[in-house]
């Protein structure tokens, strides 16, 4: 997520139109990493992410996710993941190899639209976060972060980001 926003069509009384403030000529970014759960039991969806401002998805960043992700979940994990560079590393697979409750499935090269992860990170730019324009990156992580915090709640729409995904799951 960069700090030029996302514009979108709006609403706006006729003759006053709605006018977009950024600071420009900035390099800061915010990057978000983040899964998708589905209970096995209970069938519910959970949304799990880490945020960060100014840094690149990076193996420590990625190893540090899937540690803290196993302590929230129990039971054996199913990774459905992408093909970035990262995911496919060698300490992410030492990390993997190690704790033998992960498993991973890999996705096809270059199908996002197969990766519900990333209908969730497209949902957060294009609706809540359309047309904002922080002064600041730590404005910007602080509303991801509570748009993000409230998507968790959403199960409607979380079972939507799996559905569209058109992945062989099943939540019944």
């Amino acid at each position: 997520m960069l700090t030029t926003p996302l514009v979108r069509r709006t609403w706006a009384p006729r003759g006053q139109t709605p006018v977009l403030y950024q600071c420009g000529r900035h390099w800061e970014k915010a990057s978000i990493i983040g899964a998708l759960t589905i209970s096995p039991r209970r069938r519910n969806v959970g949304l799990y992410f880490s945020l960060a401002a100014n840094r690149n998805v990076d193996i420590p960043w990625v190893i540090d996710f899937l540690d803290n992700l196993l302590r929230h979940l129990k039971g054996p994990v199913v990774l459905v993941w992408d093909r970035l560079g990262v995911h496919r590393s060698r300490a992410v697979s030492s990390f993997i190899r190690r704790h033998r409750r992960l498993h991973v499935e890999w996705l096809p090269p270059y199908a996002p639209e197969l990766n519900p992860v990333e209908l969730v990170w497209a949902y957060l730019k294009r609706n809540p976060l359309a047309n904002f324009a922080p002064p600041g990156i730590k404005q910007l992580t602080t509303a991801a972060s509570r748009h993000a915090r409230r998507l968790q709640r959403r199960q409607d729409l979380l079972r939507s980001f799996i559905h569209h995904a058109r992945l062989p799951l099943s939540l019944k």
